[in-house]
């Protein structure tokens, strides 16, 4: 057995199952500093810093190196080795990490999670042997604040498992048991609404529905009273099916809670007939241990590499515990420009949780953080169609466990440790059983020779070869001689292997010329080549309505018959993408020059007049948009959550949007699109990318000489440079703005960037300037009579004054400003001055009345939509309760807070762990510059 550490509950340590004792709690701190990291490296300044934080002693190094001495002495004691080495500036444990029941737990239920698609009894196994080595809470003996921060991280690691267990098991039919275990698990979590739902699940199959929708009353009203929320929509959705009995509940459909990972590959073609050889080599490749982590398939346009990339990660994808991560690089892509790898590395830790501020926006941190947090993960990444070496390198995973499978035209021949395959055209067998499989076997067998020109013609490529079986397979009716003839029509002039692309290009022109035989297809082929005029990633009903000048139906019946003829292919529930090639196609078509601008402005001033829209519902006030009205209606959102729903799924369009207006440098479509798009992805903490396209339209402006347009960008970069911390860039662009709204001779309109101004001299500590900039901007508002105005900078000079010490009058100037937006009727708004109210009442002693405004301010910002907001008011309610001395509201409080903040993709759930196991936490990374 040798030695083993345990401190999964009460410290422990046998050798050969017999107990040491340790004594000391500067020895046991030490070692189970160095078990933590057993095998591993451990600098020496770490663990001074760590066990030695708060100590008055002034030779901490010493003493160290004295208690290294006693840890060796009494460990070789008696397992006969030195089992602390000493290594260049630190120190190692030199112990199998199964030696220590932490490793050992977390190694369990990893292979628990690897084996619980394939293997449940396994999985099962390894399951109860990993939670029986838990004896109590973990580092119980260890005081320290690093020990509490792990001992919180390994509870949640836990009860993790715990809840993926009992899923296992009620998948297994062992509802019965799992009932009485559960009821003990949600008394104890009344929170926790997984455990919640697994209770119910097991209830309504034991032929208990009164007890399981009881369940759910009492975990709502334990949320309702102390977080102020309702149920998630798991939940609610739960006990809904409860009631109506739904079949989906029975024994044998798939689990209800299982937790999500990552599976974000594209569906694979059915016609994936041929590449055994090339499937069964990267199937050896990705799954077989040993051999390298990254695989790269190589070859030229439309040979089939993604395709045979996502047919083999398919095929594996369920070996890997932590799931498949999907990103088009975008590196030969028409009209898009690859991404760069901050906008890859963006994709990869938006999958893996992260969003926002919680995704660095320098490109080395961005990858330094996506390394971590692979690390320790069992994860399939694909990297389809990329550019270069230079591309994916910093996409490639931190852990050994990781599989990376590459597709690029270029070989990428010089990328270090990874296994290559070159991909060439199909053989002639190969492409004739694809075409068999596409049109039916009786088809080819009365037209055989028709059959061979057909291959012949396509080249070997299976996309050309997927687009003619598609033509066919849809017209029952045609002869395979008829295709031949017009295939030969198209590339008599190509020598196919000189000119790859010219096949594809003619099978994709085959299919487009085939679609106005039939009256349905005339629309489609005509959206075909405007289509390809815009620069966006997707395609939706509502966008391509605007842009064909159309009705949104006439618009949807047209996307749905380029989806049938595999011209374009699906995007989640309602949208459409180009294939890359055709998008290329699509790019080439004619058109006149007037009818293409036209078309593009359409479809832009489409998401103009919706991002607009979608900022009023959100904010609940009109904007300032009456310089430059959107020429278009836009989608029709009804309400806040319509409006916060078309954010969430345009905002990689509403992007490439912006980048393309801001190519028009005689237009001014770009910089009030971002204007609208700040605003809505400012109040998500989507920072990042809000940099870049601001500054593509502020050149735009600049060229434009377009003063007022320039000042509205710089006070939008100016916003989310103080939201990052950066201060001195943020008042740069606040005192740029300024100078562009003299040059505009609109001097009134400096009252909101004068606000802006007087916010960030308070964040910098510099509150007399604050006073003065917030003075003048009252000044203005004044002048012009706008009460909600006047309101925002009151609102502000709330906070400078109980940052100043005089709390009477930030309590007094908070009120006025909470009886001013009552006058509104702006919801946001007040939250806003609810929050500002409580933070005023709070810094002056008063804090029952803080609790309450506080309580106010979360509920007003819930129904905006306000999820940062409502995350700080949230996290400052619990500061409150904590002064008051009602420490459990207090954490309540703030894991609500926190929870946002985790939804919203801000922090990972180890960082919430971090904060929720401090006594009192550090104010969260995502929400510390807010006023």
């Amino acid at each position: 057995m040798g030695l083993e550490i345990g401190y999964l509950g009460p410290w422990e340590i046998t050798a050969d199952g017999h107990a040491i004792k340790l004594a000391g709690q500067r020895r046991i701190g030490v070692l189970a500093r160095l078990a933590v990291d057993a095998g591993q490296a451990v600098h020496a300044d770490r663990i001074l810093a760590d066990v030695w934080a708060h100590s008055p002693a002034s030779t901490p190094a010493k003493q160290l190196h004295i208690v290294i001495s006693k840890l060796r002495e009494a460990l070789a004691a008696h397992c006969g080795q030195d089992l602390i080495e000493t290594l260049p500036g630190g120190y190692r444990l030199a112990l199998d990490r199964d030696q220590v029941d932490a490793h050992l737990f977390t190694r369990l239920v990893r292979q628990a999670r690897g084996a619980r698609a394939q293997d449940a009894a396994t999985a099962d196994t390894l399951f109860r042997q990993a939670l029986a080595l838990w004896r109590g809470p973990a580092l119980a003996e260890v005081d320290a604040p690093w020990a509490r921060l792990e001992a919180g991280r390994l509870a949640e690691e836990r009860l993790s498992a715990l809840e993926e267990h009992l899923d296992l098991r009620l998948a297994a039919g062992d509802h019965h048991a799992v009932a009485g275990e559960l009821a003990g698990h949600v008394k104890a979590h009344p929170l926790r609404e997984r455990p919640a739902a697994q209770l119910m699940l097991a209830l309504y199959r034991d032929a208990r529905s009164a007890e399981a929708l009881a369940v759910y009353q009492d975990t709502r009203r334990a949320m309702v009273a102390e977080l102020g929320i309702e149920p998630g929509s798991e939940l609610r959705r739960l006990q809904q099916a409860i009631l109506a009995r739904d079949p989906a509940l029975d024994l044998g459909t798939p689990a209800q809670v299982v937790p999500l990972v990552p599976a974000e590959l594209p569906a694979g073609t059915q016609a994936f007939t041929a590449r055994a050889a090339e499937v069964e080599r990267l199937r050896a490749a990705l799954v077989d241990g040993g051999g390298p982590a990254v695989t790269v398939i190589d070859g030229p346009g439309g040979i089939g590499k993604s395709a045979l990339a996502v047919h083999v990660a398919h095929a594996v994808g369920d070996r890997f515990a932590d799931g498949v991560v999907y990103v088009n690089l975008h590196g030969a892509t028409s009209g898009l420009a690859p991404l760069t790898p901050l906008e890859a590395l963006r994709h990869l830790l938006r999958s893996l949780g992260l969003d926002g501020t919680a995704v660095p926006a320098d490109p080395g941190e961005a990858a330094a953080r996506y390394r971590s947090l692979t690390a320790a993960c069992d994860l399939l990444v694909i990297l389809d169609n990329a550019r270069d070496v230079r591309q994916v390198r910093p996409l490639i995973p931190g852990g050994a466990g990781c599989r990376v499978l590459i597709t690029s035209r270029e070989p990428l021949a010089v990328l270090d440790n990874a296994h290559h395959l070159h991909l060439g055209t199909l053989a002639g067998p190969e492409a004739a059983a694809l075409l068999t499989h596409l049109v039916g076997a009786g088809r080819v067998a009365a037209e055989p020779e028709a059959a061979a020109e057909i291959v012949r013609l396509c080249g070997g490529f299976p996309l050309a070869l997927r687009i003619a079986g598609a033509r066919l397979a849809a017209r029952p009716g045609a002869t395979l001689s008829d295709l031949a003839v017009r295939l030969a029509d198209a590339t008599r002039r190509l020598d196919l292997l000189e000119y790859a692309d010219l096949a594809v290009r003619a099978g994709i022109a085959v299919s487009h010329q085939h679609l106005p035989e039939d009256p349905s297809g005339r629309d489609a082929a005509r959206l075909l080549t405007l289509l390809g005029l815009l620069d966006l990633p997707t395609h939706t009903p509502a966008a391509t309505a605007a842009l064909a000048d159309w009705p949104e139906q006439r618009a949807e019946a047209a996307l749905e018959r380029l989806l049938d003829a595999r011209l374009l292919e699906p995007a989640g529930s309602r949208g459409y993408q180009f294939h890359d090639l055709v998008r290329l196609y699509a790019r080439e078509q004619e058109l006149p020059g007037e009818e293409r601008a036209a078309a593009i402005r359409r479809a832009l001033h489409h998401y103009l007049a919706t991002a607009v829209r979608a900022e009023c519902l959100v904010s609940g006030r009109t904007g300032d948009y009456d310089h430059f009205p959107a020429e278009q209606p836009g989608e029709e959102l009804a309400t806040v959550a319509a409006a916060n729903e078309w954010v969430e799924h345009e905002r990689d369009n509403l992007l490439a949007a912006i980048r393309q207006a801001a190519g028009d440098s005689a237009d001014r479509t770009a910089a009030v699109l971002a204007n609208a798009t700040q605003w809505l992805f400012d109040r998500r903490g989507w920072f990042s990318e809000l940099i870049e396209v601001s500054e593509l339209a502020l050149r735009g402006a600049d060229e434009m000489a377009d003063w007022a347009g320039k000042a509205v960008l710089h006070q939008g970069l100016a916003s989310v440079h103080s939201q990052l911390g950066r201060f001195p860039e943020s008042l740069r662009q606040l005192e740029a703005g300024l100078a562009c709204w003299d040059l505009a001779g609109l001097p009134d309109r400096k009252a909101g960037m004068l606000n802006d101004l007087g916010t960030l001299y308070t964040m910098m500590g510099r509150h007399d300037d604050a006073l003065a900039a917030l003075e003048h901007a009252l000044t203005i508002t004044e002048r012009t009579g706008r009460r909600d105005h006047q309101s925002y900078v009151r609102n502000n000079r709330a906070h400078v004054y109980y940052r100043q010490g005089r709390f009477e009058e930030a309590v007094e100037e908070a009120r006025l400003v909470l009886a001013m937006t009552e006058e509104l009727d702006d919801t946001g708004s007040l939250g806003v001055a609810r929050d500002t109210l409580g933070d005023a009442c709070r810094a002056a002693g008063l804090l029952e009345e803080a609790v309450e405004h506080y309580r106010h301010a979360v509920e007003l910002q819930r129904e905006t939509g306000f999820m940062l907001y409502t995350a700080v008011s949230s996290w400052w309610l619990g500061h409150a309760l904590h002064d008051l001395g009602r420490p459990e509201e207090a954490r309540a409080s703030w894991r609500e807070s926190l929870g946002l903040l985790r939804e919203a993709r801000l922090l990972t759930p180890a960082e919430v762990a971090a904060y929720l196991a401090q006594p009192v936490p550090d104010t969260p990374d995502p929400i510390r510059n807010q006023l």
